[in-house]
């Protein structure tokens, strides 16, 4: 992984896949859905989507840029966007 991820707090570097990680956890459903509705809506402007899953009040969220084939400065801006509306 060549970008500095350093700074992300609760992001976890997953080698084996060139990406970073987090878990949300929200107070429940509606505050969950919120939030992923705000992160599509900036993921569909930047073109740059997550690899996440919704289960209650628990958002998975997995960030890499395919094409690059590792964490790219696309991936920790969408990262600091989501811990900021968490």
């Amino acid at each position: 992984m060549r970008y500095p991820t350093e700074s992300l707090e609760g992001w976890s570097e997953l080698e084996e896949s060139n990406a970073i990680h987090k878990v949300f956890k929200f107070k429940d459903f509606n505050a969950a859905f919120a939030f992923m509705t705000a992160c599509a809506l900036k993921a569909e402007k930047m073109n740059h989507h997550p690899d996440w899953s919704n289960v209650y009040n628990t958002v998975d969220v997995t960030l890499t840029t395919h094409d690059a084939g590792e964490v790219t400065p696309k991936d920790v801006e969408l990262a600091r966007f989501m811990d900021a509306h968490s």
